[in-house]
């Protein structure tokens, strides 16, 4: 047995460099078209752990603007401020109000203030 080499191993050079990929080619004539793409989460939630999702059932709440089928999107983590609209709890039942300053408003439970409405145009 004739031994070539001795000490210790060396480890095996990388064989392929990573690189980005080279165009061959005529370029594709869209590809100053390219933007990246929108995330609703990103632009229209800033609390992912206290944001909910509600879907109104009727048409009660026509005056706020909510319409039947609209998705309301809740931060439970922001303070109520005056004129937020905000679902809260009145007497055990969830209730969309427009906060008032004024001290004769009935006594409620803040769930969560609304920060969207999310309307379909169908």
């Amino acid at each position: 047995m004739d031994i070539f080499s001795h000490g210790k191993l060396k480890r095996v050079e990388k064989k392929h460099a990573f690189e980005v990929s080279k165009q061959v080619g005529f370029p594709s004539p869209a590809t100053h078209y390219l933007e990246p793409s929108i995330s609703l989460d990103q632009e229209l939630i800033g609390n992912g752990d206290a944001t909910f999702y509600v879907r109104v059932n009727d048409g009660a709440l026509a005056e706020f603007n909510i319409l039947k089928n609209d998705v309301l999107i809740i931060d439970r983590s922001l303070h109520v401020k005056e004129n937020d609209l905000a679902m809260v709890v009145i007497d055990g039942e969830f209730k969309i109000i427009n906060v008032m300053s004024n001290e004769h408003q009935q006594e409620f439970t803040l769930w969560g203030v609304i920060t969207y409405i999310i309307h379909s145009c169908k």
